[in-house]
């Protein structure tokens, strides 16, 4: 966390005035402030602190008003030190624990509606990334025939997530050969990361080479990265497109349409928050504005938290403008990945 040499008094005049910004949208003025707060100050004292504020670059100064509006470095200081501290009420908690637990059991069903929960209580738009298999711990394969040349590969990891692919034979087989070869890769790649098993299985398996299973071994060779890559890396689940356009941030034009483009090329947020590294694993990720490193996300804040099943993690946040209830946002953010992983790990 930066530290930032400020006086009490302007630590609450900034206080107040992000406070009354993300009420209204509308610049604060000295006056506002005076008339809201009880702070003991007169309007012009307030004026004199909210320039000095200004002079250091926490506060900026519309040219169309008289009030100021908070900058990105004002909303860092705001969101390290000066905010309430995050806490969600125990309606809110309980809200989002009975959407989550009656939610389906599949993995991307239980996703869309983690998603939607979030963006309604945030009315911001909320995504939440799919569990990366890179990392992934193989526990076994089952090999299934669904006819003489083509088979279904079942791969259960670790965490208790699976995944299935189809695969042709260029001969035909039979039960008991896919019995022994299941055994076989099980015995050799079983406890094995995906990205181990991809970079080492010809060397694994070179022993099981008879004749008999020489094509069931071949096509296992041939898909390894099928099979043992991360397919669903680029897949995030996005909500509530509709909730933060009615953000007036998005009267007018120009805003609406970067908007509409960000949510429709889903790319560029996955590229984002890969770039988004929490310092340790059990923190909330803050960027504001230009922290994104990415010009289409000058105006907006993000806030993420990893959500975990065994040694798999994803990605559950939000992004809106940059005028935004960080504290609320912040504890529903953290609770609902909290939530997310305690539910993955039991379905």
């Amino acid at each position: 966390m930066q530290e930032y040499q400020l006086k009490d008094r302007e630590k609450a005049i900034l206080r107040f005035v992000i406070h009354q910004f993300i009420l209204t949208a509308s610049p604060v003025g000295s006056r506002n402030i005076s008339k809201k707060y009880n702070i003991g100050l007169s309007p012009a004292s307030i004026r004199n602190i909210m320039a000095d504020l200004e002079e250091l670059g926490f506060l900026d100064h519309p040219h169309t008003s008289a009030g100021r509006v908070p900058t990105d470095k004002g909303y860092r200081v705001y969101v390290d030190s000066l905010m309430d501290p995050p806490v969600l009420d125990m309606q809110t908690k309980q809200i989002i624990d009975v959407n989550l637990s009656q939610a389906p059991s599949e993995t991307e069903e239980l996703l869309k509606v983690t998603t939607n929960i979030l963006s309604d209580l945030t009315n911001q738009l909320a995504m939440v990334t799919y569990p990366k298999f890179e990392q992934a711990v193989l526990e076994r394969i089952q090999i299934v025939q669904l006819s003489s040349t083509r088979i279904l590969v079942v791969v259960t990891v670790k965490s208790g997530l699976i995944r299935t692919i189809t695969l042709e034979i260029d001969a035909e087989v039979k039960e008991e050969q896919l019995a022994a070869v299941q055994q076989f890769l099980n015995e050799k790649l079983s406890g094995l990361k995906f990205y181990e098993i991809r970079n080492t299985i010809g060397e694994r398996i070179k022993n099981f080479d008879e004749e008999t299973y020489r094509p069931i071994v071949r096509v296992f060779l041939d898909s390894v990265d099928r099979i043992f890559t991360d397919i669903q890396s680029d897949k995030i689940v996005l909500s509530g497109a509709k909730n933060i356009l009615k953000q007036p941030e998005f009267a007018d034009h120009e805003q609406f349409q970067s908007i509409i483009e960000l949510i429709e090329n889903k790319d560029i947020i996955i590229h984002i928050l890969d770039k988004k590294q929490p310092s340790n694993k059990d923190d909330v990720v803050v960027t504001i504005g230009e922290e994104n490193r990415d010009e289409k996300f000058s105006d907006y804040s993000m806030i993420t938290k990893e959500y975990k099943i065994g040694d798999l993690q994803g990605t559950v946040g939000i992004m809106g403008p940059k005028r935004m209830d960080y504290s609320k946002i912040i504890a529903a953010v953290v609770y609902v990945a909290q939530q997310l992983s305690a539910e993955l790990t039991k379905k």
